[in-house]
């Protein structure tokens, strides 16, 4: 273990790395990995309950701090922030492409898996026992952070005094065909909504459309940009301002001469590429994937089976949302070094148990949710169904944010805590 402590703007920080075995279930294997966390602190609240963030993903590190804002500076009133690099990401040894290079698809397969909830999991008790001595503490999940919460409080919920999740509270009976069942019908209303807002870009987007089809357009990193890439773009409008964002990428795309502008492919490119991430593209059916199911791009299965998001000359572009296709590994220079071990792994039948129902339906420790109505990503009507699964979780609904609620509005994170200690607090 090492731990590095220095100050920023009157926050104490401290610095961990921890080692751990590569996988919990065999830790006598000798395959061992870094797992980095990074704890915040007031002087002033320095022996403060310690709030565990479960950052979003699959395959996203925790935040670097901004301590004098955000719902970190919010947090830090009251609770010391512990800041976790989940492994695989950020300062965690990493997952990339040199992680998996001469393995087999099958090997790869397995090494990735290694990587699922139920590991992170086991690497927040080590450093809950280890660096903090095994207090129990409070965790935050934002958007997957939700699904790692039902996690933890599946296999150790002895470590949690109370949970705060926000835009992530999943089914517990992960069903990844029943996700994209809602999910891309959501992307559909949204994308119908850009286009109601900004109608203009409908001949804009079939302009690009028609040039990318005709003409071999190459992005910076080399990759041959095509309208089904395109549609990705339609991530964003999960966020507050992401049809805005999308608006001022297609504002100066085409130039007078009918070419791409370059800095409308460079947009496209940093959109569309997981250099820093790439977990993110394998994992994202597998955090569904639970039993004897095989996921089998269940994604790419609905879009074919709901119809409607093929990209045709005459109507507008149809967006597809938080999703991975079999031909993103192939066209995206960023994920090709994962294609074989992402088709394995869409393949595995043997998935390791996300969620322990009994031990959910027996729960005790105090949850407080808020749960986004028109969320793109995380169904709210899944929601429902855990609540009424999990007692004491208690769900806050509400249509005045979309998924990214907590970035935009701190305070969400003071009411969620306030709902807990108006149903008797924190357990001791």
């Amino acid at each position: 273990m090492a731990i590095h402590e220095f100050n920023l703007r009157g926050v104490r920080v401290r610095d961990i790395t921890v080692t751990v075995p590569l996988d919990w279930a065999d830790p006598r294997s000798g395959r061992r990995i870094d797992v980095f966390a990074r704890e915040l602190s007031r002087p002033a609240v320095k022996d403060a309950p310690v709030l565990l963030f479960l950052q979003g993903g699959p395959g996203g590190k925790g935040p670097r701090p901004a301590p004098e804002g955000g719902w970190i500076g919010e947090a830090l009133k009251t609770h010391r922030v512990l800041l976790l690099d989940q492994r695989g990401t950020g300062r965690s040894t990493p997952v990339d492409a040199a992680s998996i290079a001469g393995l087999a698809p099958e090997q790869a397969a397995d090494l990735i898996r290694c990587f699922r909830a139920e590991q992170i999991i086991a690497d927040a008790e080590h450093i809950r026992r280890e660096v903090y001595g095994g207090i129990r503490w409070q965790t935050l999940g934002q958007s997957y952070g939700g699904f790692l919460t039902l996690s933890y409080l599946s296999f150790a919920p002895e470590a949690l005094s109370a949970c705060y999740v926000t835009g992530g509270i999943t089914s517990i009976d992960p069903d990844p065909e029943a996700i994209y069942r809602n999910t891309l019908p959501r992307t559909a209303r949204k994308t119908a909504e850009f286009y109601r807002r900004y109608p203009q870009h409908i001949e804009t987007l079939q302009t690009i459309v028609d040039v990318v089809e005709n003409d071999e357009v190459r992005l910076p990193s080399g990759d041959r940009l095509s309208a089904r890439r395109l549609q990705t773009l339609g991530i964003d409008f999960g966020m507050s301002t992401g049809m805005e964002s999308l608006l001022w990428l297609l504002d100066d795309a085409v130039l007078a001469s009918g070419r791409l502008s370059d800095a409308f492919l460079a947009g496209v490119d940093a959109r569309t590429q997981y250099w820093g991430g790439p977990l993110y593209a394998v994992l994202q059916e597998e955090i569904y994937a639970e039993g004897s199911g095989a996921t089998r791009w269940a994604a790419h299965r609905m879009r074919e089976q709901l119809g409607g998001f093929e990209a045709t000359p005459d109507g507008p572009l149809p967006f597809t949302g938080e999703m991975f296709f079999p031909w993103q590994f192939d066209e995206i220079a960023s994920l090709r070094p994962f294609r074989d071990a992402a088709f394995a792994l869409h393949e595995r039948t043997d998935h390791p148990a996300l969620y322990d129902r009994g031990r959910l339906a027996a729960n005790e420790v105090p949850v407080a949710a808020a749960m986004y109505h028109d969320d793109m990503f995380v169904p709210v009507e899944f929601a429902t169904q855990t609540r009424d699964a999990v007692p004491n979780m208690h769900l806050w609904i509400t249509n005045e944010f979309e998924h990214d609620g907590l970035r935009q509005e701190p305070s969400i994170v003071r009411r969620l805590m306030d709902r807990v200690e108006a149903e008797g607090g924190p357990l001791a």
